[in-house]
């Protein structure tokens, strides 16, 4: 990489930061639906243009944030070290995950992330860009499955499912709970607790659901 094309990426990523930096102050501080494109550009000092080179749509100003995530569990499974069962290896990166914090497990006390939260689930076009997060993270682990776990198609996305249901479940009982007031440090028991709960569940297939009881 020359120096003049080192300079032009790092321009390119401060100009990126600065847009999303002003797109979330405007948007927590006003509300998604109420600010447009234009004062988004106004704020960051570029034009609607080159605003939309950086983010196709509205929804990617905030989404974008997450997008390193979106397909993460599939990464997961694909990098396992051989031996390890695909389930195995996500129990232990969201434990790890949990432990450092992640945004992504909901146990974080960061504003920044708490911010984030609070905005996607007040507006509705953002939790419909949510579900097609969720849709293509799926998407990613099943394919996964089925080229490293030897799966068909039907169970390998039937186990995607399943699995992906447990950790948004499990992050969304976290933040909740830090954004009722709650600290971090004193929810992470709980939060491995519930982790080990549903990824025993998942072991074990749905024979809690399915055994009689009186």
């Amino acid at each position: 990489m020359t120096e003049l094309t080192g300079l032009r990426e790092r321009k390119k990523k401060r100009t990126h930061e600065t847009i999303l930096n002003a797109a979330l102050a405007l948007f927590v501080e006003h509300g998604f639906d109420q600010v447009s494109i234009t004062q988004v550009a106004d704020a960051a000092e570029v034009s609607r243009r080159t605003l939309f080179s950086y983010f196709p749509t509205k929804e990617d100003l905030v989404t974008f944030r997450l997008s390193d995530h979106e397909t993460e569990s599939a990464r997961v499974v694909r990098a396992r070290p051989s031996g390890q069962t695909p389930l195995e290896a996500l129990r232990e990166h969201h434990l790890d995950a949990l432990a450092r914090r992640d945004p992504i497990t909901g146990l974080t006390d960061l504003e920044p992330a708490l911010q984030l939260f609070r905005l996607i689930m007040t507006t509705p076009s953002l939790l419909e860009s949510m579900l097609t997060f969720k849709a293509n993270g799926e998407r990613a682990l099943a394919e996964a499955l089925r080229d490293t776990a030897g799966l068909a198609d039907l169970p390998s996305r039937l186990a995607a499912a399943q699995v992906m249901a447990v950790v948004w479940t499990l992050a969304l009982e976290n933040q909740r709970r830090i954004v009722e007031g709650e600290v971090a440090d004193d929810v992470y028991p709980d939060a491995v607790a519930a982790a080990e709960l549903g990824f025993g569940q998942l072991a074990r297939g749905l024979g809690v659901v399915a055994a009689e009881h009186p």
